[in-house]
């Protein structure tokens, strides 16, 4: 056992120690969060704008700051861009954030400071909490990679800007830098079909033992992997024992991996995003995601259901519910102001504060008033590929509103690694599991409004060309599970088997 294994674990104890604070008083928490965000940007133009001055409570940050998305807030971040000072957040950013917006464009998320010792301190508390569970320390002697962007950044008025993950690569800490593959080349390299190459000839001979990033792209590399050494991914690296991921949920992934691996490995899910990082898995035996309550944020929610009806009834955690369907509002020391960052999340329970992602708010089937949601869809695919030998590369659902002939459906998109026995069974438990979780789909289908659903298969490394024709190949990209609309399926049809 190396010196650094010994250390690991009485450094991980003092860590969840003091997250223990917060965790055994999270009102308490919030509220410190809340009061230090207020007297914090007073003086900034926002703070001026909204009257921050007599926010004493809740109840008047309500009354005097509306929740935006970024298209409300981009006339406040392009002053930020143009370099002013004391806009959102006292000074300038460290950073900008570059992410893919749709409505807005490229969008700017701005990083100061304050917050961002955030992102890399609850991705390093996730592993910590993993070892006091486990007291499983040994893979810390051995190589971890994180698959991610770029880091090399462009300057923009004296700010950095760059992809998260990119900006997260110069906070590594020095202990860890010696252990830490690929190399600064190859993380450099853009085109993500090259970089994964090159990512495999580096790793390929190397002791790795904890693997990091989007299942989808880490299933590129593990293919790789497998077709270069023709051996699975597991007899490679034998002491490949942990794989850290986020950004989508892993279980459509689940069996695809333990295949191209050969054996199940323990994982630990993140909620890592520009705005801030909102929870990490801190238990392997409890479902959900522990809600960082300590980390710069203060929370604000609202029901799904009244979001949709623009009842904008927003909540804090004290009068949060479990198995109710939110939408998410942050406001951070990054400067964003009651944001809706555009998730949806459920808790898993409140004693801690755990949380699932759901889905997207504008990702979702409504066309017929099913508000079918992401969560929905991926656990009624599990359920039907539950004790079969179906593995799954990749899926997305769209609707069918016109249809050559009969009632209109739901159109699920799916790359098969292993087919069916039989299609329309398939398809009739993934329907029927649906129809158990959502009423209002259900409804639709019993009166004869919708018929069930229809499967189009799409042929091998179909998403990819999809998402390299879109110039989102890699990368923290991610396919959107659903859609309201017929614009990623028409674009798909020509990838259909």
């Amino acid at each position: 056992m190396s010196f650094k294994s010994i250390l690991a674990l009485p450094f991980a104890l003092y860590i969840k120690r003091k997250m223990n604070k917060w965790i055994n008083n999270p009102i308490v928490a919030q509220q410190k969060i809340f009061e230090h965000l207020i007297s914090a940007a007073t003086s900034t133009a926002f703070g001026k704008d909204h009257n921050f001055i007599s926010i004493n409570n809740h109840h008047d940050f309500i009354k005097n700051v509306p929740v935006r998305d970024y298209e409300a807030l981009k006339p406040y971040v392009e002053r930020v861009v143009a370099g002013e000072e004391d806009v959102l957040w006292e000074g300038k950013p460290l950073y900008f954030a570059k992410t893919s917006g749709t409505t807005s464009g490229a969008k700017y998320i701005p990083i100061t400071k304050e917050s961002m010792p955030t992102h890399t301190n609850a991705a390093r508390n996730a592993i910590l909490c993993y070892m006091v569970e486990t007291k499983k320390t040994n893979f810390v002697n051995g190589k971890m990679i994180f698959l991610q962007g770029s880091p090399v950044l462009t300057k923009q008025n004296g700010i950095n800007l760059g992809r998260l993950s990119g900006i997260v690569a110069h906070y590594v800490p020095k202990y860890l830098q010696k252990n830490r593959l690929p190399s600064w080349e190859t993380n450099c390299i853009d085109d993500w079909e090259t970089k994964v190459n090159a990512v495999v000839d580096e790793t390929i001979n190397e002791d790795m033992t904890i693997i990091s990033g989007i299942p989808s792209w880490v299933q590129m590399y593990f293919e790789k992997l497998v077709e270069k050494s023709n051996k699975p991914v597991g007899e490679l690296f034998k002491n490949f024992n942990l794989f850290i991921y986020g950004g989508v949920n892993y279980e459509p992934y689940r069996a695809k991996f333990e295949k191209l691996i050969g054996r199940r490995v323990p994982s630990i899910e993140l909620y890592p995003a520009s705005e801030g990082f909102f929870a990490f898995q801190d238990t392997q035996t409890e479902k959900g995601m522990l809600l960082q309550l300590d980390s710069g944020i203060f929370y604000e929610f609202i029901a799904v259901d009244d979001f949709l009806n623009n009842k904008i009834n927003r909540i804090t955690l004290k009068d949060v519910k479990v198995a109710v369907n939110y939408v998410m509002i942050v406001s951070t020391t990054a400067g964003l102001w009651a944001y809706n960052i555009g998730d949806t999340v459920q808790f898993t329970s409140i004693k801690p504060f755990r949380i699932v992602v759901s889905g997207r708010v504008k990702h979702f089937i409504s066309a017929f008033g099913e508000h079918v949601i992401g969560k929905e869809v991926e656990e009624a695919l599990q359920i039907a590929i539950k004790g079969t030998n179906v593995r799954i590369n990749e899926f997305t659902v769209a609707p069918q509103i016109t249809p050559n002939e009969g009632l209109p459906y739901h159109e699920w998109f799916i790359e098969f690694e292993n087919n069916p026995e039989n299609l329309n069974d398939f398809s009739a438990k993934i329907d029927a599991a649906l129809q158990n979780q959502n009423s209002y789909y259900f409804d639709l289908i019993a009166g004869k409004v919708l018929q069930p659903l229809k499967i189009t298969s799409i042929s091998k490394n179909g998403f990819q060309n999809y998402m390299k024709s879109i110039g989102k190949l890699g990368g923290q990209n991610k396919l959107p599970r659903l859609a309201n609309d017929r614009g990623i399926a028409d674009k798909l049809m020509k990838n259909v088997i």
